[in-house]
């Protein structure tokens, strides 16, 4: 077991840069998700962890030995692919034991560490089977386990379940977490799916062009989020971002989106907004979930008004809609018996308590 600590680390490849310079500390045991879009560089950071890519500058530290120059083999790291990268010709055992076997390892140890490694995975069954006879989950499964045994002082796992269809990712998602929270081991885990981040990670690192946007639980990235780019991309359906206008009103501030469509800012925000009254290039920001159809028992910060619909997703547990604000097109989740048909008008609630002001010329969310 051990921490992994990333200093000022640099990568470039000829004379573009893939990686900016970032710091990272990921603590002993914990499970940390690097998250963002292609070409972000979060894959490239994972393989430089493993030493799969020499880094341009900085330090990599695994506990507290730098591990620049070490090679992956004498690093102590498991890595689980995209590729599940199974040998054919061998049973789900051999594969799981042959980095062992390669290390020469005692019979006995290796198969008690790849029968405790099976009954962790839900495998057991499957140690004699080739990989043909396996469906794409147990595949995984097996590549995990090959990772297990090894007993590593960190897990990577590089966009483990993109080539699992959409039931079986949510399914892995869950033996993920539950073989975390049985095999308490470092672990960095890479995706472009912000949905497998947040349900995975004690803390999510968010990456936009080489750089580390933000760090932090999954819940503070969604709610607090510090930058136009985390607002955007955690979150799905994304938070509605509209130019506004801040103007002084009675007591008070008021954020106009349009002629019609106007709300007062919450009183202990005040203060924070008041600053920007002459910034004209404020948006507002808030999440579909934040603009719900009317109800006769709306609290205080929850604002009306008025929108014609222009389509309507009916999900079962609920309804999304969508409808133009200043040429925008804004996404509501209303109840799916709200009575919401694309052409009808429906009054829906603001709930400025989650509103967000962001400046969009530095990105900064106020």
């Amino acid at each position: 077991m051990a921490q992994v600590t990333l200093r000022k680390v640099v990568k470039n490849y000829d004379q573009t840069p893939a990686v900016r310079g970032i710091d990272l500390e990921i603590a002993d045991k914990e499970f940390v998700v690097l998250v963002g879009p292609s070409g972000c560089g979060k894959t490239t950071t994972l393989r430089m962890i493993a030493g799969l890519e020499e880094i341009t500058g900085g330090d990599i530290l695994i506990g507290a030995d730098v591990v620049n120059d070490v090679p992956p083999k004498d690093r102590d790291i498991a890595m689980v692919f995209q590729n599940y990268a199974l040998y054919p010709h061998m049973t789900v055992h051999e594969n799981m034991s042959f980095g062992l076997r390669l290390k020469k390892v005692p019979k006995e140890e290796i198969s008690k560490r790849v029968q405790a490694a099976a009954q962790i995975l839900d495998i057991s069954e499957l140690l004699q089977r080739k990989p043909k006879q396996l469906s794409g989950g147990q595949r995984q499964r097996v590549a995990m386990g090959r990772a297990i045994v090894r007993d590593p002082k960190v897990f990577l796992f590089d966009e483990p379940l993109s080539n699992l269809d959409a039931k079986l990712r949510v399914q892995m998602r869950t033996e993920i977490k539950k073989v975390h929270q049985k095999v308490r081991t470092t672990t960095v885990y890479v995706t472009h799916d912000q949905v497998e981040a947040m349900t995975l990670a004690d803390r999510v690192v968010v990456m936009n062009n080489g750089r580390i946007e933000q760090v932090g639980a999954p819940n503070d990235l969604y709610h607090t989020p510090m930058t136009k780019f985390v607002a955007g991309f955690i979150g799905s359906p994304a938070m509605n971002m509209i130019p506004c206008r801040l103007e002084k009103a009675a007591g008070g501030l008021r954020v106009t989106l349009s002629d019609g469509v106007s709300f007062p800012v919450p009183e202990d925000r005040t203060a924070r907004y008041e600053q920007h009254l002459n910034n004209g290039q404020l948006l507002f920001g808030l999440r579909p979930e934040h603009l719900m159809d009317a109800h006769a028992h709306a609290n205080p910060h929850q604002h009306p008004f008025d929108v014609t619909l222009e389509v309507t997703e009916p999900m079962g547990m609920e309804t999304l809609v969508y409808f133009p604000i200043n040429g925008i097109d804004i996404c509501a989740r209303v109840s799916p018996n709200a009575g919401a048909q694309a052409g009808s008008r429906l009054r829906l609630l603001a709930d400025l308590d989650n509103m967000h002001l962001i400046d969009d010329t530095s990105g900064r969310v106020l």
